[in-house]
């Protein structure tokens, strides 16, 4: 393990991004205290050029799918001007909008409770979704996207990005350098090929991205080494702990991340 961190000084310089400066201006302990994760401003930055929040107008309505403990939704809040509705099925709106309110952006993120498949909202309600490390828990149905992309207005946008596989596993599965660290979840990651193919089939969306995020498996060990060492929950230091394991068998050769950007046609 890395030498820990003791000084804001030596954490605030580790975790300094430098394709990410809007990440950079949050609070380090923060992000690290809520994190459920790999790092999900880091990750939100790099969906928003391609799904065009900068293009949204002030005060557009945006759903934050699987927002976990909020940060996404204060960030899209606070860079983007958004309305946003912070949806998350494990973490309670109550608890998140403790959360949202110290970070002075209760009048901007409403936190709901809501499980993906029986999401309470009317069609066209939205002008974009977004999901950041949650949509592979349950968008993998091929019936899924439709159901969801009713909820955006015509012509609007959503975008994920979620852990991913480079390709598509051939041959032994799970791969033999990774047989240690395998959990039955990894089975919802795919490829950004096997994503734009999944969500252009069904027609909800025309799909205008579906890439790979060069080197993000060395943002994700990096962050999963920092939330091992200074997390002060118990079970999500052992989870990272968990990711640092698997992301040093890997090195680079199966595991990273996806993002995908469809247009509801």
């Amino acid at each position: 393990m890395t030498e820990k961190p003791r000084t804001p000084e030596a954490l605030l310089s580790r975790l300094t991004h430098p394709r990410h400066p809007r990440s950079n201006g949050y609070d380090v302990r923060w992000t690290i205290e809520n994190q459920m994760g790999p790092h999900a401003l880091w990750l939100l930055e790099w969906l928003a050029p391609a799904l065009g929040l900068d293009r949204l107008p002030s005060g557009a309505r945006v759903l934050d799918l699987g927002c976990g403990r909020a940060m996404t939704s204060v960030f899209l809040a606070r860079e983007y001007g958004l309305q946003v509705t912070a949806a998350d099925l494990w973490v309670k709106p109550d608890e998140n909008a403790g959360r949202v309110a110290e970070a002075g952006v209760a009048d901007r993120v409403l936190p709901v409770f809501a499980e993906a498949h029986d999401l309470p909202f009317a069609e066209a309600s939205f002008d974009a979704i977004v999901s950041v490390d949650a949509y592979q828990y349950f968008g993998t149905n091929d019936l899924y996207l439709p159901t969801l992309t009713r909820l955006l207005k015509p012509g609007g946008r959503i975008g994920v990005v979620v852990p991913s596989v480079r390709e598509e596993i051939a041959g032994a599965e799970p791969p033999e350098h990774l047989k240690a660290h395998w959990d039955p979840g990894f089975w919802a990651f795919h490829s950004p090929g096997w994503w734009r193919r999944n969500w252009t089939r069904t027609g909800a969306v025309t799909v205008e991205t579906a890439d790979w995020l060069e080197d993000g498996w060395r943002d994700w060990l990096l962050w999963s080494e920092v939330c091992a060492e200074e997390s002060p929950s118990a079970f999500m230091a052992g989870l990272a702990r968990d990711s640092v394991e698997l992301l040093r068998a890997d090195q680079g050769r199966l595991l990273g991340f996806a993002r995908v950007v469809g247009r509801r046609s």
